[in-house]
Formats: C-alpha cells, structure tokens, sequence
C-alpha cells in the first residue's frame, strides 16, 4: 500500500531545560516520513524548500525509504523556519520567532503517480493546502487522516469545518478537541467532531496516552513514562506517521487494528522525545521498535 503526507519541512530552532540546538532539520513531513518509513515505503511527500536546505539530510530521508519527488525546490528561496522555548516543565512552550519563507506561495501539485495513494496523511498546514491535495487525487483513498491546530481554528473555521467533511481521520490534541467543539467533556467534544465529518477521531494527550473514537468504540492507550524528554517537538507528527505507516503496511482500518495503530504511532513518538530534533530516529531500528512496543503491551495487558 502506498502512502502520501505533505507537511512542512523546515529548519528550526529549539530551547528546552535540558540544551538547545540550531537550524535543525525538522517540520511535520520530515516528522512523519522518519516515523513511517520504518512499516512502509515508499512515503510521498509533498512539500516545499528553499535551495538552503541540506541535501545530506535530504538524500539520507530517500535512503530511508522517502519519495521527494513531491518536493518543491525554489533555489533562491529560504525554507520554513521556527524557533522555540519549552518552559521548565516542558509542556507549554514560547514562540520565538516564525518565518513562513517559502512556504508562504505554497501551492502544492501532485505528480500523477501520486494522485492514487491508498493512505493519506494531511500534515499540520491551512485548510485550504489540504483541501488543494485532497481535490488533486484521482480516486478517493482508503484512508485520510487530518492534523491541524488551534491556529487555524482561529483565522480558518469554515475552511476547516469543510475540510473535515472530506477526510477519514481527524488527529488533534485534548485542548484543539475542546476549542473546535465548544464542549470541556471529551466525550461530548468527540461526538461533535464526529458529526462534522471524520469518522474516527484521535486526541492525543500527551504524557496522558491518546484516545480513540470510531463509532460507539472507545480505546484508551497509555503513554510510556520516560526518565527524560529532551525536546518534545514533533512528537504529535511522529505519531501520526507511526499510526499511518502501520495502517498503510497493514491495510487494515478495522477498529482492533487503529488501537495497534496507536500503540506504534505512541512507541514511535516515545523515541523521538528522547533527543533534540530528529536525531533520535537516525539510528532507529526493528529491534528497538519492537522491544519499545513490548513495552506498552505490558501497560495494556489485563487478565482476568
């Protein structure tokens, strides 16, 4: 099975309590790419950089098992760049600087070999990107997932409201579940969701797990305590590639499956916390993934 994420990818700055790094490969597709590449390839990715971006970095993605033919160059550009600080408790974080760059005339084309992917991952970008890569395929996937933000709930509701009648999956955070709902109850903010479009909803709760909707189905899934979380950018965005290079591999979208589904996109988010960047997933492995999903089996096993 084939799958197609468009995101950002980008460079960025990160401050955290335990170091900082600079003009670090990072943004959503690069996030999802490193994460799914491990259950399925090739991923497509469809994007946009600068001529600044690291062709090393860029080459070693394709090694892994990423498509970039997706990927727009503009050599005289400048790439996506963002910069921030995690307060000391590292779950809330500051803004220091954004520059949209390139991707501000993003408009995304899909080469034709990619307008039958069977799974599709709609990274964190506005509504109407992903409504652009959603009219280009030319015939309706098995599977659309949509990541988006309370940012866009702010300045693009209605364009977001529309997008959601056309997707499978909406993955979103405890906080952007209560705002696009208008509900503080989880349960009433899941059947809202669930009535504007998406007929499965995940809402991640960070070091609390994630929750599963699909229909009158409810799953639970544990987060993995850490000893350490380094930096915490770009957990959200390996755990959607996780969950969809799974999916993707398995072809499989029965309720049993996405809660297996959670489990690797969370053991996939768990690595990547564990240093600045992507440098976690670099040396990654089977063995590693397979020891850290053993991991959260034993969270979840209950006998009776």
């Amino acid at each position: 099975m084939s799958l197609l994420s468009i995101g950002t990818i980008a460079y960025d700055d990160v401050f955290t309590p335990y170091g900082e790094v600079r003009m670090i490969e990072a943004g959503s597709c690069t996030y999802i790419a490193m994460a799914a590449t491990h259950f399925v390839q090739p991923v497509q990715l469809v994007s946009i950089i600068g001529g600044d971006y690291n062709q090393d970095f860029l080459d070693g993605l394709k090694e892994r098992g990423a498509d970039l033919e997706g990927v727009e160059v503009v050599p005289d550009g400048k790439s996506f760049f963002w910069a921030g600080r995690y307060h000391d408790d590292m779950m809330g974080r500051d803004t220091l600087d954004t520059q949209l760059n390139v991707l501000a005339d993003f408009n995304p084309k899909l080469p034709a070999n990619y307008r039958n992917a069977d799974y599709v991952m709609l990274g964190n970008l506005s509504p109407q990107v992903q409504m652009q890569v959603i009219d280009q395929m030319e015939r309706k996937p098995k599977l659309i997932a949509l990541d988006t933000m309370n940012f866009w709930m702010d300045i693009a509701m209605e364009e977001l409201k529309a997008v959601l009648k056309r997707i499978d999956v909406l993955v979103i955070n405890d906080e952007e579940a209560r705002q696009l709902s208008g509900e503080l109850s989880l349960l009433k903010a899941a059947a809202k969701i669930v009535d504007m479009g998406p007929r499965i909803l995940i809402i991640k709760k960070g070091e609390h797990g994630a929750l599963l909707f699909d229909g009158d189905k409810i799953f639970s899934a544990p987060a993995l305590l850490l000893p350490t979380v380094v930096d915490p950018t770009g957990a959200g965005d390996t755990f959607a590639g996780g969950l969809m290079g799974y999916l993707a591999a398995t072809d499989d979208t029965s309720f049993d499956n996405l809660k297996r589904a959670i489990i690797y996109g969370s053991a996939m988010a768990s690595f990547v916390v564990e240093d600045f960047g992507t440098r976690r997933m670099q040396g990654l492995d089977k063995a590693q993934i397979d020891a850290r999903i053993q991991q959260f089996v034993e969270l979840i096993e209950v006998k009776f």
